[in-house]
């Protein structure tokens, strides 16, 4: 009888230490707002960073579309006739076999904004040009440019 109340004690004593103080909750509180604010940073420059990928890649596949309508048409779209050229067949324009891109839309740049699609371009046949996150020319880091002679 003597055992099971020794027992008893034991368990009672174990549960009422069993938990975390509040001083252990404060310190691994600190320590994980020191990891987020060393982390986040560099984690937020990061988006700006895929946005620019995305965005180059985006004029690659546009540069390659332009390419594939030149051989059916034997020149590339006018500035006027624009990107749209790639989805759907500018009039007066014989040998279009597009469309040219998987979507049926002229995909927006990362930051919501429209390519700049110029024919004769200044840097080759057409430049294509994203202004990045400003929407100006120039810039730098998340407002850098993203252009086709690049």
């Amino acid at each position: 009888m003597e055992c099971l109340r020794m027992g008893n004690r034991l368990k009672l004593k174990l549960l009422r230490q069993s938990g975390f103080t509040l001083l252990e909750l404060l310190i691994v509180m600190i320590i994980i707002g020191l990891l987020a604010a060393l982390i986040g940073p560099k984690m937020i420059g990061r988006v700006g960073e895929s946005r620019q990928t995305v965005a180059k890649q985006q004029i690659e596949g546009f540069s390659s579309a332009l390419e594939m309508y030149k051989l059916d048409t034997t020149k590339y779209p006018s500035q006027d006739q624009g990107l749209e050229a790639l989805i759907t067949a500018p009039q007066g324009v014989s040998n279009w076999k597009g469309p040219y891109l998987k979507k049926k839309l002229i995909p927006k740049d990362p930051w919501g904004n429209n390519y700049v699609y110029i024919c004769p371009g200044e840097h080759g046949d057409f430049d294509i040009i994203s202004y990045g996150a400003d929407g100006n020319a120039g810039g730098e880091g998340e407002d850098k440019d993203a252009a086709s002679w690049e």
